[in-house]
């Protein structure tokens, strides 16, 4: 059984104690923002850099990376734990790049990270990917998920 909110916790203390910034992103994001559908991970962007950093101290928890990952709608520097059973994504972000379904190229996404808002999350004060730039984001994407997610951010803001 997965223990997201165990996982959240022990990841986010992690962190704030490295001092690494960090933003939190995609599916979870949107579960913040009102989207109900079930999470697959946790996905948070870090500096490129932090992910070489952080692997020796996570290391029991690495089930993929620190390594560049692409697939047709992904470009970037990936580490993936596992911890109580939930999957989180450290994402680097100063390299990330998006694949525009609509455009048909690539799109960097570096610019996200100064576009969080602090929301209270299990009770931590967390910066969150802005509404805006998740709906944004997630519209370029365009995926399943991705298209459920912005009907659900959109229904949630009325």
């Amino acid at each position: 059984m997965r223990k997201t909110e165990d996982a959240f916790r022990w990841i986010i203390g992690i962190l704030k104690e490295k001092r690494i910034p960090f933003q939190i992103m995609g599916g979870f994001a949107a579960n913040v923002y009102g989207s109900e559908r079930r999470l697959a991970d946790i996905d948070i962007n870090v500096p490129d850099r932090a992910l070489r950093r952080l692997y020796s101290l996570l290391k029991p928890h690495v089930v993929y990376g620190p390594r560049r990952y692409l697939d047709p709608h992904w470009d970037l520097a990936l580490m993936t734990l596992r911890y109580k059973g939930q999957l989180i994504d450290l994402c680097g972000i100063d390299s990330q790049k998006i694949f525009d379904l609509k455009e048909r190229h690539w799109v960097r996404m570096a610019k996200v990270f100064s576009s969080s808002t602090m929301r209270s999350v299990y009770g931590l004060r967390v910066p969150i990917v802005s509404r805006t730039v998740l709906v944004a984001y997630k519209t370029r994407l365009s995926r399943g998920v991705d298209i459920r997610d912005v009907e659900a951010l959109r229904k949630a803001k009325r």
